[in-house]
């Protein structure tokens, strides 16, 4: 069985492995030919699969676990991690899982030869680059809130 430290490592890990699948599919998508087509599909499947897998992973640990640190967060001299980071994460998430959804269905068309598809799927996968880092950062904030509000001296 899975412990609560496993699954809350296994949030960022998947949400790395994904940022880093999408930056392959950028790259795959630069030099597009007939000998990395099916890589690039495959590897955008896999950058999918993973963004999922982080959805529900930090699901599973925010619906059972987060509502302790929460509280620690709140109560600590960084509420602004929950109040805005956290906030803001359930929110842009949804926009991370939907592009990296999608990255799959843009690239089936044939990228060789058209162009307009091609700078789409470079397009999102750039913005799951930046948006997976931005909330990778985030995540890191959190956490770091939970450290200072079970640090902090009470008054």
């Amino acid at each position: 069985m899975f412990t609560n430290e496993m699954v809350l490592l296994a949030h960022p890990t998947f949400g790395a492995l994904a940022i880093m699948a999408a930056v392959w599919v950028f790259v795959e998508t630069l030099n597009v030919g007939p000998s990395n087509i099916s890589r690039l599909r495959t590897v955008c499947f896999l950058g999918a699969g993973l963004m999922w897998l982080t959805y529900v992973v930090g699901g599973y640990w925010y619906v059972t676990q987060y509502g302790v640190d929460k509280a620690i967060i709140k109560a600590g001299p960084w509420p602004f991690a929950h109040s805005f980071f956290m906030e803001m994460k359930e929110h842009v998430f949804l926009m991370l899982l939907l592009l990296a959804t999608f990255m799959p269905i843009a690239a089936s068309a044939d990228l060789s030869k058209n162009l307009g598809a091609r700078k789409l799927v470079l397009w999102v996968a750039a913005f799951v680059v930046l948006t997976g880092f931005a909330l990778e950062g985030s995540g890191a904030l959190i956490s770091m809130g939970t450290k200072v509000g079970l640090m902090a001296k009470p008054v």
